[in-house]
């Protein structure tokens, strides 16, 4: 359905961190870099044909958290939920909601862990129990 989601950022630096060792855990490799027309700075992590992009804002004012917004991750295992969960908050990230773990009752029929990126992004990484 999508073709790739985009965050802003204050510090696309900070954010090349971030980003790199957290999407790592799920087999995503170095950003590409890009300069655009206007000027700003972008970052794209390409993987399996979508991309997630961390760009310095277009119109030039502060970058900021969307307010109810939250980015999923696909991961293929528990283990990979929790990776991507202790990077996130190694690289700066901050823990949120429920500690990482199953979720949906007594069959806990999924795996979420909530995190907030340096900016402010809320992310979270699902893992479906098959």
């Amino acid at each position: 359905m999508f073709s790739h989601v985009m965050v802003g950022s204050n510090d696309l630096e900070r954010s090349k961190i971030f980003y790199t060792a957290v999407l790592g855990t799920l087999g995503v490799g170095e950003p590409v870099q890009n300069t655009a027309g206007s000027g700003h700075k972008r970052l794209f992590f390409r993987h399996e044909g979508t991309s997630f992009c961390v760009s310095e804002p277009i119109n030039g004012e502060t970058a900021c958290p969307a307010n109810g917004g939250t980015i999923g991750f696909k991961c293929s295992s528990p283990e990979q939920l929790q990776a991507f969960h202790d990077t996130a908050v190694a690289q700066g990230g901050v823990s949120i909601e429920d500690a990482p773990g199953p979720r949906g009752g007594p069959s806990g029929s999924m795996h979420l862990a909530y995190v907030r990126d340096p900016d402010g992004n809320k992310l979270c990484a699902l893992y479906r129990v098959p």
